[in-house]
């Protein structure tokens, strides 16, 4: 006897959260091929599809159980996470509106603070950070985004109070990165050191934080180390070369390199 609908799904979503992502995609398409547009399937591939970065096909699919269903919060909130990955942020909006006018959820609330956000409109962006952060207090991505703003406004106390409040909990490199340059900026090297070196151990891969930790140890008159922290920027990103020799040559304890076929070798041992 043939699988229902309803179990097949379950199925395909059982696939999709345990990272089996082919599975899950394999069978809704099955289905699809089967009843196509049928919404159930649609939305699942689509979510699939974005987390693929397949963008196109995931956006045909969520309008196709968008179509069948236009009362749906969750599809109309991945709708607005697909135009969001998309760049397109006026449709994003438009889902995102429409799923808090069905089901005023905080992901909802926390989608459109995303994309206000990346589409730059950093007035009503951090607004939307502020009234989650109201409600939710240790949201940690809320205080992260202000924390950045405050940053970038030049406003280090509020940047640091922000930042220490992301970084109480899990926090991914890039907040622990952000209160790195707080604290170098203070000149509290010892303060950037360690979120610096946090944010490696979250990104090995993340070059800024490499080269940042050098200046600040270098900084700090612990040039070996900070050498050693150079050559990892260095590895990472060649082309960061320039910024390291700048900051080898310019800080209180810098040093000294008249041949940058030396400097190179030296930032390859």
């Amino acid at each position: 006897m043939p699988s229902a609908p309803e179990d097949i799904v379950r199925r395909a979503a059982a696939s999709f959260n345990a990272g089996r992502i082919d599975e899950a995609r394999r069978l809704c398409e099955q289905e699809l091929a089967r009843a196509p547009g049928e919404p159930m399937f649609s939305h699942l591939l689509a979510a699939v599809l974005l987390s693929r970065q397949e963008i196109a096909a995931a956006r045909f699919h969520v309008a196709a159980s968008l179509a069948r269903r236009p009362d749906n919060a969750a599809a109309q909130l991945l709708a607005a996470r697909i135009c969001r990955a998309d760049k397109d942020y006026a449709a994003a909006l438009d889902h995102v509106d429409r799923a808090l006018a069905l089901a005023p959820q905080r992901e909802a609330f926390v989608e459109k603070a995303r994309i206000l956000d990346q589409a730059g409109d950093r007035a009503q962006a951090r607004n939307a950070w502020q009234a989650i952060l109201k409600v939710v207090p240790d949201h940690g991505e809320a205080a992260a985004r202000l924390g950045r703003f405050a940053f970038e406004d030049g406003d280090l106390a509020c940047a640091a109070s922000y930042l220490e409040q992301a970084t109480s909990g899990d926090a991914p490199a890039s907040a622990w990165f952000d209160l790195g340059l707080v604290r170098q900026d203070q000149r509290d090297y010892s303060g950037a050191a360690t979120a610096y070196r946090k944010a490696l151990a979250l990104n090995p891969d993340h070059a800024e934080s490499a080269l940042n930790l050098g200046i600040v140890l270098q900084e700090s008159g612990d040039a070996d180390a900070a050498m050693q922290f150079y050559q990892t920027a260095y590895r990472l990103r060649p082309q960061m070369f320039g910024s390291i020799a700048m900051a080898l040559t310019s800080a209180a304890h810098g040093r000294l390199w008249l041949d940058e076929a030396a400097l190179r070798l030296a930032l390859t041992r």
